[in-house]
């Protein structure tokens, strides 16, 4: 195990007009703040997967295309994973389950934890239906997350977010049980 474990940021919206970087972001610098991880941002507007195209099943791991080659390499490398993501019609961005269905073994044995943001509901119903995609794949999804209501509030006429107390506690207790769970869990990933 690292001394300091990976922690993969995914930024789940890739649709014009997003929030999801600008909250992602500050969950980032309020991680590295904390110093119990090393940081991978995978912004998957940036990443830009096409929709799945593997011929193989992914549990096999034989990729013939590039970007899967690379996406396997960066999820591999992490030791925990953050899923920052709206809500679109009750359900996770499907971005998202694009992401999470090109790769299968490379999740396995890794802590989820989420930081949901909407309107009244604040995305919960995201990440519920997001938990049973990554209890399939063998991650272990944490009860602490971020759940960010009404967030357009919570954004400047810069595009940044400002996050309140509450947001900032519940980002270091989500944190800190993302290392408690991806160190008891580094002996099943080796």
């Amino acid at each position: 195990m690292p001394e300091r474990p990976t922690l993969l940021i995914i930024v789940a919206s890739t649709r014009p007009g997003r929030v999801g970087l600008p909250v992602a972001e500050w969950f980032e610098a309020r991680a590295l703040g904390q110093g119990d991880f090393d940081i991978d941002l995978a912004d998957l507007k940036v990443i830009d997967l096409p929709f799945f195209d593997e011929p193989k099943h992914p549990r096999l791991q034989e990729y013939e295309h590039q970007h899967t080659k690379a996406w396997s390499a960066r999820v591999q490398a992490a030791d925990a994973v953050a899923i920052v993501t709206p809500e679109y019609n009750f359900g996770m961005p499907a971005p998202l389950k694009n992401a999470l269905d090109f790769l299968s073994v490379e999740w396995n044995y890794k802590p989820a934890g989420f930081v949901s943001y909407g309107s009244v509901s604040a995305g919960t119903r995201s990440v519920q239906m997001t938990k049973q995609v990554a209890t399939t794949l063998k991650m272990m999804p944490l009860f602490e997350n971020v759940s960010i209501p009404f967030v357009s509030q919570f954004i400047g006429e810069g595009g940044e977010f400002t996050p309140n107390e509450v947001m900032e506690k519940a980002a270091d207790r989500m944190l800190a049980e993302l290392r408690r769970v991806s160190d008891a869990m580094a002996p099943l990933r080796a």
